[in-house]
């Protein structure tokens, strides 16, 4: 066990902060995790899952298949009602990686809203929604713009979100198990609900770490990284040009180019500030 970890464990220990497990990959080496408080060996990344829809998005990129600047009602021309409002006619999958859809903040919230307040089509309860201001312009946050691109990789790549990653991720990955929850139609809500475990979670940060690839396995091309770095497609710059995707009650996935290092946690806290700053402090 790496120096590293122990040491965070104490940290989080001492804090009585309620972190299930933390892990880490370190120049290259294969992942470690440690346990702070036994518990399921799978949770829920919350937002963390939006960072693999983005890597979906770009395996579809690279193969052809997908655009940013693709529209999104030419994708989904099938589900979307006749009488949408014109504006969504403009919106890309761009649009949609930057939160920029109209809707309100919070949009398609599963994690603190009633499954049934969203109606039993998703897709068609988004369509229909009233813009709360200008698509395209403005970035607001929301569980809706992932959970419509889940639907758009699941109808480019011809399988749901976590069928299709199962071959192209998490398999190549090795990960150990993993489930995705669903819309009452029953398709992966792309923006949360990911359950994986903390070991598995880091790999995906070494991915971008290496330009795209695990070990000798290309995942995604150089250029995807780029583009999601640049644009900040979800892995957004923190502090000590390191960049990262946190999720709702403390995920975290964070990656140190510099320092060749990725990290991740579970839990259910709401202190990762003093956890950020722990790690940038930290001299071991």
């Amino acid at each position: 066990m790496s120096k590293f970890l122990e040491d965070m464990a104490a940290f989080i220990k001492e804090n009585n902060y309620t972190v299930y497990r933390v892990a880490e990959i370190k120049d290259g080496a294969d992942p470690e995790a440690i346990t702070v408080i036994p518990t399921n060996a799978c949770q829920n990344s919350y937002s963390v899952a939006k960072a693999f829809v983005v890597t979906a998005i770009g395996i579809l990129y690279d193969r052809g298949l997908i655009k940013p600047e693709d529209r999104i009602t030419e994708i989904l021309r099938e589900e979307c009602p006749a009488d949408v409002d014109p504006r969504w006619h403009e919106i890309t999958v761009h649009d949609a990686l930057l939160h920029r859809l109209g809707l309100p903040g919070g949009f398609l919230d599963i994690d603190t809203h009633k499954a049934e307040e969203f109606g039993h089509d998703y897709l068609t309860y988004m369509f229909k929604y009233p813009f709360d201001h200008e698509p395209r312009v403005q970035r607001s946050y929301t569980d809706g713009a992932y959970y419509m691109l889940a639907r758009i990789v699941e109808k480019k790549a011809g399988m749901p979100i976590d069928n299709f990653l199962w071959d192209t991720l998490f398999y190549p990955l090795g990960f150990q198990e993993m489930a995705w929850s669903r819309c009452p139609m029953g398709h992966p809500m792309g923006a949360t609900g990911l359950y994986i475990r903390t070991v598995d979670m880091v790999k995906l940060g070494q991915v971008y770490l290496n330009g795209g690839t695990y070990g000798d396995t290309r995942i995604i091309s150089e250029e995807w990284v780029k583009l999601t770095l640049e644009n900040g497609y979800e892995l957004n710059k923190m502090k000590e040009n390191s960049y990262g995707k946190g999720g709702m009650n403390g995920q975290q996935l964070w990656v140190f180019p510099e320092k060749n290092h990725v990290i991740a946690w579970h839990g259910h806290h709401r202190h990762n500030a003093d956890l950020h700053q722990w790690v940038l402090d930290y001299k071991g």
